[in-house]
Order: C-alpha cells, then sequence, then structure tokens
C-alpha cells in the first residue's frame, strides 16, 4: 500500500478527532439550579485491546485497512495496519509526539503536536485523541457550558478556544452519540457519530464510528470521511505490550 495512505489515514484521524484541545479545568460537580443535571457514561480501563476495519473515504477515492489497536491509558495508542492480512505499516501515538512507519516503502515520519496543531489549524493533544477513540468527552465540563434535556437526548453545549462544540448524550444510557464542532475563524466543521453500543467490561462502548470533516485547504473546501467498525474490544488490568522498533535501514521523512 503506498505511504501517502498511512500518512493520510493517520494524520486526517488525529485532525478529525483533534479539533477540540481538553481544558485542563476541574469537572464540575455542582450544577447550577437553572441548568439540567448531566452525568457522561464514560469508559474507564488500564489497558484496551481492539480490531477494527478502518474506511477512509474522500472525493477520489475509499482505502481501507484492518487495525490492531492497543491503548495503555493516559500513556500510549498503539496500532498495526494490514491489507489482505499483509502489514504494512504501524502508527505510536504518546504524549510528545505521533510516530508513522511504513513497511511497504521502508520509511517513517515523526510529527510533534504543535507541528501538526499549526499544519492544520487545530489544536491537537494525545488526551483528545483517547478520548474521541473511546466515545468519552473531548473537552472537560465548565461552568459556562450551556445543558438542554430533550424527549431522547441531552444537548451539553461548550466553547474550546475558537471551537464551538455540541455533545448530543442518549437520555437513557448517558453515552455521546455525536458530536458537532465548528471553528468559527475558519468554518472548519467536524461530526462524530458513535453507534453499535456493546458492553466491554462494566461499560459499553461504541463499536461503530463515523467522522465526517470538512474543512479549508489551499485547493478550496474539502470532505473526508472516516469510518471505524470494531469486531473486537476490551479493557483489563493485564499489561499489554507495544514493540516499536524502527529497523536502521528505514529512512524518516
Amino acid at each position: 500500500m503506498n505511504k501517502r495512505l498511512y500518512f493520510l489515514l493517520i494524520c486526517l484521524s488525529i485532525l478529525a478527532m483533534a479539533c477540540s484541545k481538553k481544558i485542563t479545568s476541574p469537572l464540575i460537580t455542582n450544577v447550577p439550579v437553572n441548568k439540567p443535571s448531566l452525568s457522561i457514561e464514560e469508559i474507564d480501563f488500564e489497558y484496551f485491546q481492539g480490531k477494527a476495519r478502518m474506511v477512509l473515504r474522500d472525493a477520489n477515492k475509499e482505502r481501507e485497512v484492518k487495525a490492531n489497536i492497543r491503548i495503555r491509558k493516559d500513556s500510549v495508542i498503539w496500532m498495526v495496519f494490514s491489507v489482505l492480512g499483509v502489514q504494512g505499516g504501524k502508527a505510536l501515538i504518546n504524549k510528545d509526539s505521533i510516530t508513522i512507519l511504513s513497511n511497504v516503502d521502508k520509511e517513517f515520519y515523526v510529527f510533534e503536536y504543535p507541528e501538526l496543531s499549526k499544519r492544520y489549524n487545530f489544536p491537537i493533544d494525545y488526551n483528545v485523541i483517547q478520548d474521541a477513540m473511546l466515545g468519552n468527552l473531548i473537552t472537560e465540563r465548565q461552568e459556562s457550558d450551556s445543558i438542554a434535556q430533550e424527549p431522547s437526548v441531552f444537548l451539553l453545549k461548550q466553547h474550546s478556544g475558537s471551537v464551538d462544540v455540541t455533545n448530543f448524550i442518549n437520555a437513557a444510557s448517558r453515552k455521546i452519540e455525536k458530536v458537532e464542532m465548528k471553528q468559527s475563524n475558519t468554518n472548519n466543521t467536524l461530526t462524530l457519530n458513535y453507534s453499535n453500543f456493546q458492553p466491554v467490561g462494566d461499560k459499553v462502548f461504541p463499536y461503530n464510528g463515523t467522522i465526517n470533516l470538512f474543512y479549508q485547504a489551499v485547493s478550496g473546501l474539502l470532505n473526508t470521511t472516516i469510518i471505524f467498525e470494531y469486531n473486537k474490544a476490551e479493557v483489563s488490568d493485564k499489561r499489554l505490550k507495544f514493540p516499536f522498533d524502527i529497523p536502521k535501514r528505514y529512512e524518516r521523512r
């Protein structure tokens, strides 16, 4: 598989999942009386592992890979990609950077978050990537958040920098089913949809996810759709390994 597939798949996924920087203000537990009370059911774990089909679709073509995914909470995300059973590349996402390795082209890329944030005009860090992959709340709760209750959903509206965020939370399960984001100074928009919730540990996890991204580029307004379909997901306290050696003959790009 061409190296550009891995670059696009990872970088666009990161861009899509990270367009709202997590704010480190503490979780608000005392909600004002004029707001409906809202608790959100989030998945918690020490180690996560899963297998997923990932599809990247744009105006020109559709690409598909299979991915093995492992996560150590708040530490590292590890992915191995394959096409037709043949390993084609790896990705390692940690607190400092993202490394992408192509076995086909014998090359690798290293991206630091400030570089990616500048390139895509979105603030990007590890935490939002992890939370978006798990269907957890991407932007931490603040006093300025607004909460509206409708018959079947809660709407949690937030603002982070130049990004307006609307979270759609199922009123029964208290799981996030949809996130809409819009950046006011660029009109870049992103929609995350989560579905097919199944038990993982003592929580439920979205086995299906769709990312729809509209963003401004030099060539104009572009649209990218990214689909995640898990066929296996589990959490445990059992230590996982994250092997990621870069052969000496591989060239950095």
